[in-house]
């Protein structure tokens, strides 16, 4: 009877009869029990915060040759000051124009016409006024012609060039061009007006346009006599594509550009103090966004982009911020997209304008452009806004804004895109610099429990698995995603994301077969596999049959203990070392990886793949020989662990069974440490591995009951459980039960179910257990608990009779074990009364 209900520790019996209130399957019921198969936690890799702001990390596998600068100088010459004039240089294929002549009666000619100049000075001036016309013409400044109603207002045609030029015109631009064509040409403010008349082709136009200057230089334009009906006839207008005439531009443009834009404009160009123009500028933008002229739609667009441009060059960040978010709204593209975005990014990456970027809206800015420009067009200008985002995102105000303003989609949208690009266009390796700023960004979103939301809603983890499995050869990108998903698996509802998308596994093993020594990313990946097999069995299963998987941890166990060997060796060759505060990089990627071991063996069928695999037991061993738990205690504590799972599965072929006394003598150096935690795994260990007679015997001849049976006077009910399955497993041989009598035990037992049992119904039926194998071959109750008899009976019969009940604010899990424990405590506890009572 005895040796049927005195099994081993842990091997606790199932009541045959069960109610629908315990736990449904029995190796469920079994594994909850025992609580000996246990999962580890660890501290999540520590990431360094980077000094300054750069576009690649200093540690970027990316060489300065090979990724775009992160420094660089901006000045006007960097954008195209007129981005409808061809590229400077590049010679245009002369139009096939011919005028269209128009033929005037002479009562249709508003003035009479002059003669043309008699004077050789003024035909050396003509003549030089003509020959810079022509070399104008020559770089590809053609001339279109322009058909105009005379019912239009003249006043109107020059109206912009005057109000801006007057009196400021260049003796070039006030020249009179007579042209072999027989047209009549003037110059003013940039433009070219042509009047074709049969005077002009008889040589008078010339020195008609000379007398039309009036003191002040400014040329005097002819007006239509009042008396003149408006009807007769048409007039035409010919301008160069340099400074294009907007002759079709709406009247109420016209209006609002000379009444509300031009005169900022006038401040802009005359001003020189800073604050000055920065509330210009503020003033500019609120203007044109009232006006509805932001974008592309201005018809004067180019003039007013050519002022802020040249303001460029004054060295003020607050200015630069402000011009970058008009040229932005002003919806430029090419060079100077390209320009405003390095803008951006030069601004934000100094930290001390975050301040001033929080107040002026430049975020809308950012994200319109990475939403509505073309990716492979404008790879280079989306870097750097992308850059600038990133940036930002390292300011707690603006992070939080850029979750607000739906940044998190709009990134996931952008990378899908990126993702979309097969490995064989000629933009992919340039994507990939984009890649690693968006993916840096997303990385401190994932701090953000809002952030976390909409990546679990827009299902990133697909995405960033689909973006890894295309870079795996990208070091900068890869880590980025390791790193997210480092935040991400903390979680329980991505880790059920994660178990979704199981080719994951297939990539992190890839991944740490390509980067085995690259310490930063290897950690991450182990970090994150420790995270998805702590809690889903599931995972625990797929990670194991993917192909290799106990292969690379083995192989990486084998490389980090060589290298924390080494680098233990050098620290105890040097005079004075003191001790470091937190692990080493070799030691926390071994306390991680022992930690997935530990994870693993969970699972049934794993756990006994792993406890039979001589190398991963010898590996778990060496950390106890060489490494004291005073050098790096979770590192220790871990491989304990991870040995006191190994040994639950009794399996044929066992390598902890093969190994169990040298583990003895490991385990005998961790329980004569200074930690508690240490010495409460050893004996955890010890629970187990005494269920084999030669390690009973090896405890009582180190006398390692005496310092078990002391664990028993331990505040920590933990503590308490784990002695109490060393003795349980103990009084299961006769000739050791006499033991319990050393010490005190019995005393310490009762005291300890006193404490501990009304709240811990686990820890009460162990004693119970121990106490009924104890008292198997003894007759009479005085003679086995002696003192402690009237206590225990009374204190049975108290326990037996409370019926606590259940407290249903804890989750179910929790419910059934407490049940589950209360029932078993019932049944041991109600025969170990009897036997003191008939024996009393």
């Amino acid at each position: 009877e005895n040796t049927e209900e005195a099994e081993p520790f842990y091997r606790l019996s199932v009541p045959k009869q069960k109610t629908s209130s315990e736990i449904k399957e029995d190796s469920e019921t079994i594994n909850e029990a025992r609580n000996i198969l246990r999962t580890l936690k660890t501290q999540r890799p520590f990431t360094p915060t980077e000094g300054q702001r750069r576009l690649f990390a200093s540690g970027s596998s990316r060489g300065p040759q090979n990724r775009p600068p992160s420094v660089f100088s901006l000045c006007a010459s960097s954008f195209d000051l007129a981005e409808s004039r061809p590229v400077f240089g590049v010679r245009l294929s002369p139009l096939d124009h011919k005028p269209i002549p128009v033929t005037l009666s002479k009562d249709e000619y508003p003035v009479s016409l002059p003669k043309l100049p008699v004077d050789d000075a003024e035909v050396r001036k003509v003549s030089s006024a003509r020959a810079r016309l022509l070399r104008r013409t020559s770089l590809g400044n053609c001339l279109s012609v322009e058909v105009v109603h005379p019912d239009q207002n003249e006043e109107k045609l020059d109206s912009e060039e005057l109000a801006m030029g007057s009196g400021n015109c260049s003796a070039e631009q006030r020249s009179c061009v007579p042209l072999n064509d027989g047209s009549r040409r003037s110059i003013s403010s940039g433009r070219v007006s042509t009047w074709e008349t049969e005077d002009f082709l008889k040589g008078t136009a010339g020195k008609w346009l000379l007398q039309q200057r009036g003191e002040s230089g400014q040329m005097k334009m002819p007006r239509i006599s009042p008396s003149q009906p408006r009807s007769a006839g048409w007039k035409r207008r010919v301008t160069g594509l340099e400074n294009e005439t907007r002759t079709n531009e709406s009247e109420e443009e016209d209006i609002f550009w000379h009444t509300k834009i031009l005169p900022i404009l006038h401040e802009l160009k005359r001003e020189d103090n800073i604050e000055n123009l920065c509330l210009a500028c503020t003033k500019l933008y609120q203007v044109l966004n009232e006006g509805n002229m932001l974008g592309k739609r201005l018809k004067r667009r180019n003039t007013l982009l050519k002022t802020l441009y040249k303001l460029v060059d004054i060295e003020s960040d607050p200015l630069c911020l402000k011009l970058t978010k008009i040229i932005l709204a002003m919806k430029v593209d090419g060079k100077n997209l390209l320009g405003v975005c390095k803008l951006a990014c030069k601004i934000c990456r100094n930290e001390e304008n975050d301040g001033i970027i929080q107040n002026d809206g430049l975020l809308d800015c950012l994200l319109e452009v990475m939403r509505t420009e073309d990716l492979q067009k404008n790879s280079e200008a989306l870097l750097y806004c992308m850059g600038a985002v990133k940036f930002m995102s390292g300011n707690a105000v603006l992070l939080n804004e850029m979750v607000s303003k739906g940044a998190v989609e709009m990134l996931l949208q952008l990378m899908k895109q990126i993702n979309n690009i097969k490995e064989n266009s000629t933009c992919f390796s340039s994507l990939g610099h984009l890649l690693v700023q968006l993916t840096a960004t997303l990385r401190n979103l994932a701090d953000l429990p809002p952030a976390r939301c909409q990546l679990l809603h827009h299902r990133a983890v697909p995405e960033l698995c689909v973006a890894l499995e295309q870079r795996l050869s990208d070091k900068d990108v890869s880590i980025y995603i390791v790193r997210i998903f480092s935040k991400l698996s903390s979680y329980d509802d991505f880790c059920a994301a994660f178990a979704d998308c199981s080719r994951c596994y297939a990539l992190f093993l890839a991944l740490l077969n390509k980067h085995q020594k690259q310490q930063d990313l290897v950690i991450r990946i182990i970090f994150v596999l420790g995270n998805l097999t702590a809690k889903n069995n599931e995972a625990r299963q797929q990670f194991f049959k993917e192909k290799g998987s106990v292969n690379t941890l083995v192989s990486l166990f084998q490389t980090y203990r060589d290298l924390d060997l080494a680098a233990q060796q050098q620290n105890h060759e040097r005079e004075g070392k003191s001790q470091a505060k937190h692990p080493s990089e070799a030691e926390d990627v071994l306390i991680k990886l022992i930690r997935v071991l530990a994870n693993l063996s969970v699972h049934p069928s794993v756990g006994e793949a792993l406890a039979a695999a001589p190398r991963v037991v010898e590996l778990l061993v060496a950390v106890l020989e060489y490494k004291s738990v005073d050098d790096c205690q979770e590192l220790v504590i871990n491989a304990a662990t991870t040995i006191n799972n190994l040994s639950y599965y009794r399996v044929e072929g066992s390598a902890v069974g093969d190994k169990k006394l040298h583990i003895a003598e490991m385990l005998l150096k961790l329980l004569m440490s200074n930690s508690m935690d240490g010495v409460v795994e050893a004996v955890r260990v010890f629970g187990n591995l005494s269920q084999y007679h030669e390690i009973c015997d090896f405890i009582i001849q180190k006398k390692i009951h005496k310092f078990v049976i002391s664990l028993l006077d331990s505040e920590s009910p933990d503590a308490c459980v784990s002695a109490c399955g060393v003795l349980l497993n103990l009084t299961v041989d006769k000739d050791k039960r006499a033991v319990l009598r050393e010490e005190g035990g019995i005393a310490k037992l009762v005291d300890c179910l006193q404490d501990f049992g009304p709240a811990d119904w686990q820890l009460a039926c162990l004693i119970c257990k121990t106490l009924w194998n104890y008292s198997e071959s003894l007759a009479g109750a005085p003679a086995c608990f002696g003192e402690s008899a009237d206590t225990l009976l009374v204190l049975l019969l108290s326990l037996l009779d409370k019926e606590p009940p259940l407290d249903y604010s804890l989750d179910r899990d929790l419910r059934d074990r407490k049940l589950y424990w209360r029932r078993e405590f019932q049944s041991v506890a109600g025969r170990l009364l009897d036997r003191i009572q008939s024996h009393r």
